[in-house]
């Protein structure tokens, strides 16, 4: 939970918990708005992690969203968390002496596969955000670079390189953040040029993004035979 102030500050509360999530989040929420002296309703909209990620916790945190901020008739903002784990990687970077063009993000998706994503840093923007098995991922990362720019420097960031560390080794990348994970002051640094620029939401739109539409894989016993008739 992060909540600009309006008046140059950022308040923050954060825990890496692995589950827990629903007792942990709204008394987070009430926690940053009393220490900011702010009720609800004064906010402008309500940033968000859509997703990509686990089934529950973006289920979790969409519902959660939705339901204060049509209480507080307050609009929404949601930002990708490959986005935001990107936005982290090149602050991290930076304050390491480099300077990135792009970011390679992988987050591990289970099920042998990876959600990942293409940052441009000086855009600002996101593409090809999806779900793929590491080698489909390594093969789209080879195409795009066939022709690289000789100002091109490329680093990788998300826990996908830590499940998967044959990504790590992919030709382009000079440095790879295995460790980083989403957190909420990049999804505020996202969400406020959106806001500046009216294309906050209405509630309604405060939904979950998956990329997945599986949630399990039925082993092949398990699976009904197929009648033709």
């Amino acid at each position: 939970m992060a909540l600009d102030t309006g008046a140059g500050a950022v308040l923050v509360r954060e825990v890496e918990a692995p589950r827990g999530h629903a007792e942990l989040l709204l008394p987070m929420v009430d926690e940053v708005l009393a220490e900011a002296g702010v009720a609800l309703t004064e906010l402008d909209a309500i940033a968000f992690a859509r997703g990509p990620g686990s089934f529950t916790g973006v289920r979790l945190t969409a519902s959660v969203v939705q339901g204060l901020a049509f209480g507080a008739r307050i609009r929404v903002i949601p930002i990708s968390t490959l986005a935001a784990v990107a936005l982290r990687a090149i602050e991290t970077a930076r304050c390491e002496g480099l300077a990135p063009s792009r970011v390679l993000v992988c987050n591990d998706a289970r099920m042998g596969e990876v959600y990942h994503a293409v940052m441009d840093v000086d855009s600002g923007e996101l593409a090809g955000e999806a779900v793929s098995s590491p080698d489909v991922v390594r093969e789209r990362w080879m195409a795009s670079i066939a022709t690289p720019s000789s100002a091109t420097l490329a680093i990788g960031a998300g826990h996908g390189f830590r499940a998967y560390p044959e990504l790590a080794a992919l030709p382009g990348l000079a440095k790879v953040y295995p460790e980083l994970l989403p957190r909420a002051r990049e999804v505020l640094a996202l969400a406020k040029p959106l806001a500046e620029a009216g294309r906050s939401l209405d509630p309604t739109q405060a939904l979950p993004i998956y990329v997945r539409d599986e949630v399990a894989k039925v082993p092949e016993c398990h699976r009904p035979a197929t009648r033709v008739g």
